[in-house]
């Protein structure tokens, strides 16, 4: 018998699992892969200086599913990550596949590719914009680039979350009313611009508020975002905060009509799924990083312009949803014209493409990361 392929999935922060779910799927049910998974990131802040692992509790549910879990670092013969690793070094050499935990208009994995030019990624991507910003871009050094698709998205594509009445049900809401999935970033935000609106104005559906898991943490954003939003929700019936636990945003793409966000990789997927979007409107002139560079990629007013609703207040709000559920022609043409350039092949079959690919450069062979080079 051959020897198995020895993997680990760094997973990092529990929320980047989204990513990776069609995937573990995919490879636990293959009998040449023996996986492994680690959780080294998951912190909670508190008192503003004292970081607390918070994996106990994720690590014992996944293990439940067969998930082993190890702190080894070495000896893998593929490692796929939803984000670029400060000590990828320490893991000696490997394939090392990158699978973006979020896609979206963010600059921050040019930001990181740039600060290691000697480390070697696999980089695995959504659609044409992405390849062509990565190829083009100086940061990319000896990485490479493949177009797959999203894996992320698979499960969608495949039905898994098709009941809807069941998974609004289970939070408390009504089937028979059009929902909308509210899904701010961390930074840049707009929850603290639209955080009365966003209840008041949405009172004839379901409000789903999904905020990112940074906003409970207290490490890189303050625990007054979710505060904030646990206090105003129990005033609304209409409206749920899912909890931190809640790391997976798939089923809540699934049941919404619309979603309303503002730089968040969300937007982005949503186009995906045919439906029409909400994009808050921020001062992209003044967000930068300390270093002066912008913090998007993308001016976040243009981003699917013409396709998706742009609004600047929270008063707009209300009018904006009408119009996300009732595109115009204009609007759909033009969303699919964004698709096409933004994603490759919504088939559901992304996951396949992906492991093809890697199993390619594996026997290929000469794609790894070697630290001593």
């Amino acid at each position: 018998m051959a020897e198995k392929i020895k993997l680990l999935f760094r997973i990092g922060y529990a929320y980047h699992k989204a990513a990776f779910d069609p995937v573990i799927e995919y490879l636990m049910n293959d009998p040449k892969y023996d996986v492994y998974f680690s959780l080294d990131a998951e912190k909670k802040r508190y008192f503003w200086v004292l970081d607390i692992p918070y994996q106990q509790p994720i690590i014992d549910e996944w293990k439940k599913l067969g998930y082993r879990f190890t702190k080894e670092k070495k000896g893998f013969d593929i490692v796929i990550t939803g984000d670029t690793l400060r000590d990828a070094p320490e893991y000696g050499k490997t394939l090392l596949c990158f699978l973006n935990h979020g896609t979206g208009i963010k600059n921050i994995l040019y930001r990181n590719l740039a600060k290691f030019p000697d480390h070697r990624y696999q980089i695995f991507v959504e659609g044409p914009h992405r390849v062509k910003s990565l190829l083009s871009s100086p940061a990319l050094g000896k990485n490479e680039v493949h177009l797959v698709g999203l894996p992320k998205l698979d499960f969608y594509f495949q039905g898994r979350f098709n009941d809807r009445e069941s998974i609004l049900r289970r939070w408390g809401l009504d089937p028979q009313k059009k929902t909308v999935l509210y899904a701010p970033t961390y930074k840049p935000t707009s929850l603290y611009d639209i955080k009365d609106d966003i209840f008041e104005q949405t009172k004839d559906f379901n409000l789903i508020i999904k905020l990112h898991p940074y906003s409970w943490m207290g490490k890189y954003a303050p625990h007054r975002q979710h505060r904030i939003y646990e206090k105003r929700v129990k005033k609304y019936k209409h409206a749920v905060l899912l909890p931190f636990e809640a790391y997976n945003i798939v089923p809540f793409y699934a049941v919404a009509d619309t979603i309303i966000s503002e730089a968040s990789s969300t937007v982005f997927d949503f186009l995906a799924l045919g439906k029409f979007g909400i994009v808050y409107d921020l001062p992209c002139d003044d967000l930068k990083h300390s270093d002066g560079e912008p913090l998007l990629e993308i001016d976040n007013r243009e981003f699917l312009k013409g396709a998706f609703v742009h609004i600047q207040n929270g008063k707009q709000i209300y009018r904006a949803v009408e119009q996300a559920l009732n595109p115009t022609q204009e609007m759909k043409e033009k969303a699919e014209v964004y698709r096409n350039e933004l994603f490759y092949k919504l088939d559901g079959k992304a996951t396949e493409r992906f492991v093809k690919k890697m199993e390619e450069l594996y026997y290929e062979g000469g794609h790894e990361n070697v630290p001593e080079q």
